[in-house]
């Protein structure tokens, strides 16, 4: 008999949920941080990903049907629709075909977009500082925004309602109509968006609810690293407050769109607090306390914490046995992963280290080597799943065939 979409999928996510909670499911779960590889399969530039939702769509169908993984990454989890960014003359990013080769990923463009004197401003009140200040320093055609009065004054009710004559100035309406066309092209990704997994139901999907460590958030998006990285020095009560400011909205974006999608998972991906970004004593003060109530806050509310582990997290792998048992996935990027295994295969599910050099470059019988090994090792009594360091957009897929289907056939549990 055959088995119905919604079956395949309970099997998989089944499978999953099995290694998350360190229990030994029939076999080793295969999740895919495909990123742009579907371009692969559909025989596309990442440019057309950009700006061709139906060329992107068919690309990543193809891709799930040919490789039939346990769990992928959402295809539009960081895809922003190439005349969006156009229509806001968007600054924190070159995508294929605007400041980069039209098959090359895309970059993130790291700046001081806020300045350090501009703390106060932010914990005063985070929204007008969105609008009035961040907004206009990452997109061009918002720039008018800076010249529109401070938002919260319209708490004065009818009295200061005389202030929206500042919102007919012709280059703020010119503005507004930028919003307009780039949510036209949003919404035209979304709709094949939604398509997308109606008809792709059966593989369960990452990356649909997402959230932010909350000094990434600063670090990554506000203050540059540079910025951050003296704030911990010279402005060290003002990081962390703002963190505190912040943090629930974080929080809340995070379990909103997880309820909203329908996905039990919330993926966080890491990048400041790694190996020799900061000391311990400064992860233990700035980093740690906030990403550990995160996760346990997202845990509470019924969910499962996808962790990428950017970079290597060697010295601070016994943090993480403070986090609740069976609950969430670490993925692991250059961390050793045979050692964390014997620190924390007792308390996390553990995915990755498959290195995409191997899966780019090498043969056949070497990914066999490599899959068998963590299998072997890492995935001996469950609560692993295989997956790899880092994106697979320059990986063969040839090789990545090879990787999944090895895993398959080998880590099944007997």
């Amino acid at each position: 008999m055959t088995s119905t979409a919604q079956e395949r999928y309970q099997k998989r996510l089944n499978r999953v949920l099995d290694a998350v909670a360190l229990k030994v499911p029939d076999r080793v779960p295969v999740l895919l941080i495909n990123h742009f590889l579907g371009a692969k399969y559909g025989n596309i530039t990442l440019k057309e990903a950009y700006y061709d939702p139906d060329k992107w769509y068919q690309a990543n169908k193809k891709m799930l049907l040919e490789l039939q993984p346990d769990m992928y990454q959402a295809p539009w989890l960081l895809i922003n629709p190439g005349e969006a960014m156009n229509a806001l003359d968007f600054k924190q990013i070159k995508w294929p075909g605007h400041g980069i080769p039209e098959d090359h990923s895309f970059q993130f463009v790291e700046g001081e977009y806020m300045k350090v004197e501009e703390y106060d401003a932010l914990l005063d009140d985070p929204s007008d500082f969105a609008v009035r200040v961040y907004l206009p320093r990452i997109c061009g055609s918002l720039e008018p925004f800076k010249n529109l009065p401070p938002l919260k004054a319209f708490l004065n009710g009818y009295i200061v309602f005389g202030m929206t004559a500042a919102f007919t100035q012709p280059e703020v309406i010119e503005a507004f109509e930028s919003l307009v066309k780039a949510g036209r092209a949003y919404l035209k990704y979304s709709e094949k968006e939604q398509a997308f997994y109606k008809e792709m139901a059966e593989f369960p999907c990452w990356g649909v609810a997402a959230a932010i460590a909350p000094f990434d958030l600063i670090s990554d998006m506000l203050r540059g690293m540079r910025g951050s990285m003296l704030d911990m020095y010279r402005n060290p009560d003002k990081l962390l407050e703002a963190q505190e400011k912040l943090y629930p909205m974080v929080r809340e974006s995070a379990i909103v769109n997880a309820k909203i999608n329908n996905t039990p998972f919330v993926f966080i991906a890491l990048h400041r607090g790694a190996d020799g970004f900061m000391s311990i004593e400064q992860f233990e003060k700035f980093y740690w306390p906030f990403l550990k109530k995160l996760i346990i806050d997202t845990i509470d509310a019924g969910l499962i914490p996808y962790v990428f582990f950017e970079g290597g997290y060697n010295e601070r792998l016994e943090y993480l046995k403070e986090l609740p048992k069976g609950k969430i996935i670490a993925q692991l990027d250059t961390t050793d992963i045979f050692k964390a295994k014997e620190v924390i295969g007792d308390t996390i599910c553990i995915a990755g280290n498959m290195p995409v050099s191997l899966l780019q470059t090498g043969t056949p019988e070497k990914v066999k080597d490599y899959t068998k090994k963590l299998i072997d090792e890492v995935g001996r009594d469950g609560g692993y799943i295989m997956s790899t360091r880092g994106v697979l957009d320059e990986a063969d897929p040839e090789l990545v065939k090879v990787w999944v289907e090895f895993t398959k056939e080998y880590g099944v549990y007997k």
